[in-house]
C-alpha cells in the first residue's frame, strides 16, 4: 500500500512538472517596448487645393501633373516681350515730350523723320489748264509742280517751297541745267546764316541735291534735296526743292528755255 502511494505521488509530481514545463514552453512571453512599434504609413490623399502654398504658375503645374484642383484653373501662359531701352549713357531718363521725336540708331540717337505724304509722289493727273504741253507750272500754295502733257494730262511732283517771307511768283525760263551742282550761298543768305560754308562742291551732302535747273538770272532754282522729308513743306529761301529721284526724272524731260510759271 505504501508502495502504491509512493508511485501515485511520484506520478503526480511528474505530471505537475510536465504541465509546468508545457505551460512555460508554450505561453507567449510578455515583451515591453520602449516605444510602440511603428506601423506602415497609410496612404494619404491630398486635395490639389492644398497646394495653394506652392505659389501657382510653373511649380504647381509640374507638381500637379499638369492639372490643378481648381475647376477654373487654366494653365499659365507666358508671353515674351521686347522693349527697346535706349542707352542714355548715365543721363537722366528722356523727357517724354521729346521721346516721340527721337529714335535709337546704330551710331547714336537721331531725330525721327516724318514720312512723306503719298500725295506728293510723282503721278499722272488730269490737267485742264490753258498752258501748253512742256510748260512747268508751280502751284506754291499746294506744294505741287506740274509738267503739262498733251491730252489733258500732266505729270505732278511734290515740292518744297519758300518759307514765310520768301514766297514769290512770276514767269521764268530755265537758263541752265547742272548735274550734282556746287553750292555757293549768296551774301544775303550768309548774312542770315554766318555758320554756312562759303562754298560746297556737288555731292550727296550738298543741299542742291542731284540736279539743278536755274531760273533766269535770279538766285532761284528747281533743285534736288538731301532732306526729302521736307517735301510738302515751306522751308526754303525761295528755291523749289524736289526729291532727288524726282528732280532727276524732271531734268531728263525739260530743256533749257522751258517756260516756268510760279503761282
Amino acid at each position: 500500500m505504501t508502495r502504491k502511494m509512493s508511485l501515485a505521488l511520484m506520478a503526480g509530481a511528474v505530471c505537475f512538472g510536465a504541465s509546468s514545463i508545457q505551460a512555460f514552453a508554450f505561453d507567449e512571453p510578455r515583451v515591453i517596448y520602449a516605444q510602440p512599434p511603428s506601423t506602415p504609413p497609410m496612404p494619404i490623399r491630398v486635395a490639389y487645393q492644398e497646394r495653394s502654398n506652392m505659389g501657382g504658375g510653373l511649380i504647381e503645374f509640374l507638381f500637379s501633373g499638369g492639372q490643378s484642383g481648381d475647376p477654373n484653373y487654366q494653365a499659365p501662359r507666358y508671353e515674351q516681350r521686347y522693349e527697346q531701352m535706349p542707352s542714355r549713357g548715365g543721363l537722366p531718363p528722356m523727357d517724354p515730350q521729346y521721346r516721340q521725336d527721337m529714335r535709337q540708331g546704330d551710331m547714336g540717337i537721331e531725330p525721327v523723320r516724318p514720312g512723306m505724304d503719298p500725295k506728293f509722289e510723282k503721278q499722272v493727273v488730269e490737267y485742264s489748264g490753258r498752258h501748253a504741253p512742256g510748260t512747268l507750272v508751280i502751284d506754291t500754295p499746294n506744294r505741287f509742280l506740274y509738267l503739262v502733257q498733251g491730252g489733258g494730262k500732266a505729270l505732278r511732283y511734290g515740292i518744297g517751297v519758300g518759307k514765310p517771307g520768301f514766297e514769290w511768283s512770276g514767269v521764268k525760263t530755265i537758263s541752265a541745267k547742272k548735274e550734282w551742282p556746287a553750292w555757293t550761298p549768296p551774301p544775303e543768305m550768309l548774312k542770315r546764316r554766318p555758320d554756312l560754308p562759303r562754298h560746297m562742291e556737288g555731292g550727296p551732302e550738298n543741299p542742291l541735291g542731284a540736279r539743278a535747273m536755274y531760273l533766269g538770272s535770279s538766285l532761284y532754282r528747281i533743285h534736288g534735296s538731301n532732306e526729302p522729308w521736307t517735301i510738302g513743306m515751306a522751308v526754303s529761301s525761295g528755291c523749289i526743292r524736289m526729291r532727288n529721284e524726282d528732280v532727276i526724272d524732271l531734268y531728263g524731260r525739260v530743256n533749257v528755255g522751258t517756260r516756268v510759271i510760279v503761282i
